[in-house]
């Protein structure tokens, strides 16, 4: 007798979770995709009747930060969601079998829930040569890629290896690193890029799918715009220093100390859309800018070229928070009108009167 997959909801009883457990974890889930409180209801009954996700979670040119980061992640304890809300039944790095018993067990899934499965990737696969770069159990990571997306219902593409290329993919490119929308078609693709996306990020997005048996919204680059609507520097806290035109000049000087705006020593983050402003990391304790470092702009497509790090882009006024990478692309940049031009200046030289009068005045407070 076949064994009857359990819904979320069964799963968790059955380790001891209780129904206000339960009811508190539906409610962090739509919190985190962006539900309104009125859709809850349809979360739940979701995971109450909806059987756990079959998943494939596959590794090809990587270094495995994406799998670092998902596993660290604190909200809700990741080992919840391998164990309790999809049915994880391969994945080189976290599974228990090796060599012939894990290949068994790819491809007794793949058969068995042929069209339900998940098909996670993490890392660029080679084209090059064949695809000699990168093989498992004696076939190429193209081979293997073209064979699961055709059973797959979805994929996700975990990290900028996977979504763009990422540093496999720089120039000279030796292997052919291919981002893996660009080698599998007809298929619904999901891009999560970073290096590593935030780990509540890649939790969010299997969420997505669990929930609502559907994939998120997506941008023009095929990322959820839960997650990849706003740029890092329209969420920084920095931002109203680089409107008042106070900047850091070099890493070490007074404008660093004072928490002034990174830009002109290369903050990516007026071109980088992610959550990293509003998530953060390690629990939401800090991120890249807020520890002294400017984005580097891991997301973005090609970011490895975009260098070098510490050089600011060309100069241009922000632009509003309302903007999309839908809008205005990826490569926004340096030419805006005068009208919006002339507005930030007039407005930049008033802020930064109003910001060093008050530095001013604390430095005196502080001397008394």
């Amino acid at each position: 007798m076949e064994e009857k997959m359990l819904t979320v909801y069964e799963q968790m009883q059955s380790r001891g979770y209780s129904r206000r457990d339960f009811l508190r974890f539906c409610s962090w889930m739509g919190a985190l995709i962006g539900v309104e409180a009125t859709g809850l209801a349809r979360v739940v009954h979701a995971l109450e009747t909806k059987p756990r996700v079959p998943v494939v979670w596959f590794h090809f040119q990587e270094c495995t930060c994406c799998s670092e980061s998902f596993i660290r992640s604190s909200h809700p304890i990741v080992a919840d969601i391998l164990l309790d809300k999809i049915s994880l039944d391969y994945t080189e790095t976290l599974q228990a079998a090796a060599g012939k018993q894990a290949e068994e067990a790819l491809h007794a899934t793949m058969k068995k829930y042929k069209g339900e499965y998940l098909m996670l990737c993490e890392g660029s696969v080679p084209t090059e040569a064949d695809g000699v770069y990168c093989c498992i159990a004696g076939r190429t990571a193209l081979d293997i890629v073209k064979e699961a997306a055709e059973g797959a219902k979805a994929i996700v593409a975990w990290g900028s290896c996977a979504s763009n290329g990422c540093i496999q993919g720089a120039k000279p490119n030796p292997t052919g690193a291919t981002p893996i929308h660009k080698i599998v078609t007809g298929k619904p693709i999901i891009n999560v890029p970073g290096c590593p996306p935030i780990g509540e990020v890649m939790a969010g997005t299997i969420v997505h799918l669990l929930a609502f048996d559907r994939i998120p919204q997506l941008d023009g680059l095929g990322r959820p715009k839960a997650f990849y609507s706003r740029r890092v520097h329209d969420t920084c806290y920095r931002r109203p220093n680089y409107d008042a035109g106070l900047f850091v000049e070099s890493f070490d000087d007074e404008n660093a100390k004072r928490g002034y705006c990174l830009y002109k020593v290369g903050c990516r983050g007026p071109v980088t859309y992610n959550a990293c402003g509003v998530m953060r990391w390690n629990n939401g304790v800090s991120y890249p800018i807020q520890s002294g470092h400017g984005c580097i702009g891991c997301s973005e497509a090609n970011f490895w070229d975009n260098g070098p790090f510490y050089q600011h882009l060309a100069s241009f006024p922000g632009f509003g928070i309302e903007t999309t990478a839908d809008k205005i692309g990826v490569a926004v940049g340096a030419a805006t009108l005068a009208g919006m031009a002339a507005h930030a200046i007039s407005t930049n030289i008033r802020k930064r009167h109003e910001i060093k009068k008050d530095q001013n005045e604390q430095d005196k407070k502080g001397g008394a």
